[in-house]
């Protein structure tokens, strides 16, 4: 458990009473949340869209990025005694964060996350309402993005410094879950999500490639029938996939799919149960929009 607030949240902590912009009383466009110390899953995610029509540096010389006068999402923390709190998004575009805690202080940060993504990490949080803003660092940026609350500092793409996990496949999927029958529709059944974590690839096997998170981007319970299995991902970007097959197997493949960079897994055989799927990115830092999907057909 860290005993210092990150310098990036003491630099950017203004006095609550400061002349802004941000309504701090108008509904959250994306909505809320209520989380008491010991939440889960965790992290907890929301999809939301970056940016808006005001510059963040109204609120202070420190603060970077586009935000909404609204904020993008509240969430209502009940803390506990063990617990620091992180909040942070993951983009495939350039995002920072806005903060406006309990007693009315703001936060801000830019690149604290993985890579160009944002993060905020609260030692000895306070409960209360957080307001929460994802901002774009340039102007009419409108991207996707996913908001992440942690009390394991899972938050911004990144893990904190004390936590030394790894990849697990127990772990509360981070895109959802499906359970999926032999002969399902629509074939493809796709996903969205967010490439990329933390984590190696080939701390679990040898000879995978990229870089993932520590919990399955999502998680597929499948009842077999007489067809193959194919897991794939599309992406602009370089990604790779890696499962964890109901049997406890590792598979991976790097650029298998049928166009450009995508990684694609075929089960010709596939065992009924529970296939945890993490979509990665080659390179570190590079968390990327992707599309993932599941058929018996084809893939992506």
């Amino acid at each position: 458990m860290k005993t210092q607030i990150f310098t990036s949240v003491v630099a950017s902590v203004l006095l609550a009473g400061a002349a802004i912009a941000q309504d701090t009383s108008a509904p959250p466009s994306f909505g809320s949340v209520n989380l008491s110390a010991g939440f889960t899953p965790d992290p907890y995610n929301v999809t939301l869209t970056s940016g808006g029509q005001l510059r963040a540096s109204n609120i202070s010389s420190s603060c970077r990025g586009w935000i909404a006068n609204a904020p993008d999402y509240s969430v209502y923390y009940q803390a506990g005694n063990m617990f620091d709190l992180t909040i942070g998004s993951v983009s495939s575009s350039d995002t920072t964060l806005v903060v406006n805690g309990p007693y009315g202080n703001w936060y801000c940060d830019d690149d604290s996350g993985e890579g160009l993504n944002p993060s905020l990490t609260f030692n000895n949080p306070q409960s209360g309402r957080y307001d929460i803003w994802v901002g774009s660092y340039s102007e009419g940026d409108y991207a996707q993005a996913t908001l992440s609350v942690s009390e394991l500092g899972m938050a911004g793409g990144q893990p904190s410094q004390g936590n030394m996990g790894g990849i697990d496949w127990s772990l509360q999927s981070n895109f959802g879950s499906a359970s999926l029958r032999g002969g399902f529709t629509p074939d493809p059944y796709r996903v969205n999500i967010i490439s990329g974590g933390s984590y190696r690839a080939d701390s679990v096997r040898t000879g995978c490639r990229g870089w993932v998170s520590a919990a399955p981007d999502f998680e597929l319970s499948f009842t077999a029938g007489s067809l193959p299995l194919i897991l794939s991902a599309a992406s602009s970007s370089d990604t790779t996939i890696l499962v964890n097959d109901p049997n406890g197997n590792w598979h991976c493949d790097d650029d298998g799919g049928n166009a450009g960079l995508n990684p694609a897994l075929t089960f010709n055989n596939a065992q009924s149960g529970t296939y945890d799927i993490w979509i990665g990115s080659y390179s570190q830092g590079d968390n990327a929009q992707a599309t993932l999907s599941i058929s018996e057909l084809y893939s992506e």
